[in-house]
């Protein structure tokens, strides 16, 4: 089966085998050993030397830690969003007892950065940004370096908090160069694993909010995540056979080089695009802010979407992702993150072509 959606995606064999390792004692040395190289491994490609805590959970807990950690009951936080996604994350602050404001953007568009500003300058009173740097629901990137110019040098006391679930290890990420609060990601995108583990990042000014943070919070407790740090353990149960794959998976990524990585996921985005293209199919988003880890392609006119997934499914074993809420059955995704190559996507336009033909 060729699985093309955005995530989870195909896990390489080898970090598959190394999931088949013996169970370890995850209050011994040997755990305390992966910890500390993991979690040094994930500054690297966060671009940080500020803290980053592995959690057993997936990436909406993710960003729930991000939410719970730094805000307060009644906070005024403004939520971008440009897609589902990003409806997620403000839902999510506002389940929580934040004052939301919300952004919402056209689908299929990136935020204007001028309207970013035209809020804060309405509302000083906002404490916190909400932002997805990628949308997996729209095939969209934001300009993430863009947006930290308007809220953190322009305001010197707003956090930023970022969803970079299917961005991080994909698409250029630099939280310590942008200043960004707080970053969190998943491990069933670009780092090439299974779902079941998260990965957030804490600046020294998201570490001070949290301090003064009164939301709930037990399981995602970023200070029981630093306590149990510095022993060398987790605070919870974690899942063991998870980290093996991680402490593979980043070794490689590191051996790559981070910005090799980009690279080859810029490549593979411009080349689905362009093959898209060919075989005469539009793509939904603007290519000036399309992603380059999943392509949001327009279905035509007279089709819909879950037919021709279903054709390819059953014609190719190639399995593509529909739209999400309004645009269920008018775009198809395919997903290019990890290992990606244009072998992988070739049968994908094959298919395609295939099916406007028939």
């Amino acid at each position: 089966m060729n699985l093309r959606i955005p995530g989870p995606i195909p896990v390489p064999e080898d970090i598959l085998e190394s999931m088949s390792n013996p169970m370890i004692n995850h209050r011994g040395t040997e755990f305390k050993d992966i910890l500390f190289r993991t979690t040094e491994g994930l500054k690297s490609v966060f671009g940080t030397e500020s803290s980053v805590y592995i959690l057993t959970g997936s990436g909406t807990g993710a960003m729930e830690t991000a939410v719970v950690n730094t805000l307060s009951k009644g906070d005024k936080v403004l939520s971008i969003s440009i897609g589902t996604f990003g409806d997620r994350f403000g839902e999510i602050a506002q389940i929580y007892g934040a004052d939301v404001v919300h952004l919402k953007c056209l689908p299929g568009t990136a935020v204007d950065v001028d309207e970013i500003r035209n809020c804060l300058n309405k509302q000083p009173e906002i404490k916190a940004v909400l932002v997805t740097h990628n949308e997996t629901s729209t095939g969209v990137a934001n300009d993430l370096e863009a947006i930290s110019q308007v809220v953190k040098k322009e305001y010197d006391n707003k956090l930023l908090l970022v969803d970079g679930i299917s961005s991080v290890a994909s698409l250029p990420t630099y939280m310590d160069l942008w200043e960004c609060d707080v970053i969190s990601t998943a491990s069933q995108k670009g780092w090439m694993l299974p779902p079941g583990l998260a990965f957030v990042g804490f600046s020294n000014f998201a570490i001070e909010a949290y301090r003064n943070s009164d939301m709930p919070k037990f399981y995602f407790d970023i200070g029981q995540y630093e306590k149990y740090f510095k022993l060398g353990q987790p605070p919870w149960t974690p899942a063991v056979s998870l980290m093996f794959a991680l402490d593979l998976a980043l070794g490689q990524i590191l051996k790559e080089g981070i910005e090799n990585v980009y690279l080859r996921h810029k490549e593979i985005g411009e080349f689905t695009r362009h093959q898209v293209r060919e075989i005469g199919f539009s793509i939904f988003p603007d290519e000036k802010v399309a992603s380059n880890t999943v392509t949001a392609v327009n279905v035509p006119d007279g089709f819909k979407a879950g037919d021709l997934i279903k054709f390819m499914k059953n014609n190719y074993d190639i399995v593509l992702a529909a739209g999400q809420g309004e645009l269920k059955e008018k775009i198809i995704r395919i997903g290019h993150m990890g290992r990606t190559t244009q072998d992988d996507i070739k049968p994908v336009i094959e298919g395609l072509s295939k099916f406007i033909s028939q």
